[in-house]
């Protein structure tokens, strides 16, 4: 772990965070002494911005974790079994076997930040529920399929439940900790959890360029 007060670390977060320098938003960079909350309806999810429940950098994070899945829910709503089977070749991953990844990642990350398990130390029913999707590649590919796009995207909504109960029970103090973790670097909670995000933003390109080369 850093030897570094919260204090500090805040400060360093706000004077210079990677997050904000990627453009992602400016919001975060405003004084949360008068804060300002946001509605927290699907009619808003283009105002990134502190959210009811949930801690001024919390719900700012949330709200742009809420924008992304929103984006990957409509790219993908309306494809069949088969499209979301589809491989372009051996070597590929289907549509399907992407956004059951995505669930993966997301819950590897509850038990890594949430409860504190260091990475790929979960028991073994965890490994066993996740880590085909988690690793993907032939063995993903054999399994998982067949499944209509409400399978995933249930899989989907039911993770991002637990990440919102459990981030609600959390403060800003929480998601500035940080401990040695992307490639043994200090790395906060908050920089593993915008990983999640940019991660569906990843697989979201991916997806749209699969789409575009579905059989007709």
């Amino acid at each position: 772990m850093m030897k570094e007060s919260n204090t500090t670390t805040r400060r360093k977060f706000i004077k210079g965070s990677s997050i904000l320098a990627a453009g992602i938003a400016a919001t975060p960079l405003m004084s949360f002494t008068n804060e300002v909350v946001l509605p927290d309806t699907t009619d808003n999810i283009y105002l990134v911005g502190p959210q009811k429940g949930y801690s001024p950098q919390i719900g700012t994070l949330l709200s742009t974790m809420t924008m992304m899945r929103a984006w990957v829910i409509r790219t993908v709503k309306d494809l069949t079994i088969e499209q979301l089977d589809f491989q372009i070749d051996e070597q590929s991953n289907s549509i399907g076997a992407m956004l059951l990844h995505l669930a993966a990642t997301e819950r590897y990350y509850q038990l890594n930040t949430f409860d504190e398990i260091p990475w790929g130390k979960w028991d073994e029913d965890i490994k066993k529920e996740w880590d085909i999707a988690s690793g993907l590649g032939k063995k993903g590919r054999e399994i998982i399929k067949g499944n209509p796009i409400n399978y995933y995207l249930q899989t989907l909504k039911e993770v991002r439940e637990i990440t919102k109960k459990e981030f609600a029970k959390r403060d800003d103090s929480w998601i500035m900790k940080s401990e040695p973790f992307f490639s043994n670097q200090p790395t906060n909670n908050y920089a593993k959890w915008f990983h999640v995000c940019e991660h569906e933003s990843n697989h979201r390109g991916q997806i749209k360029f699969i789409i575009k080369r579905l059989p007709t």
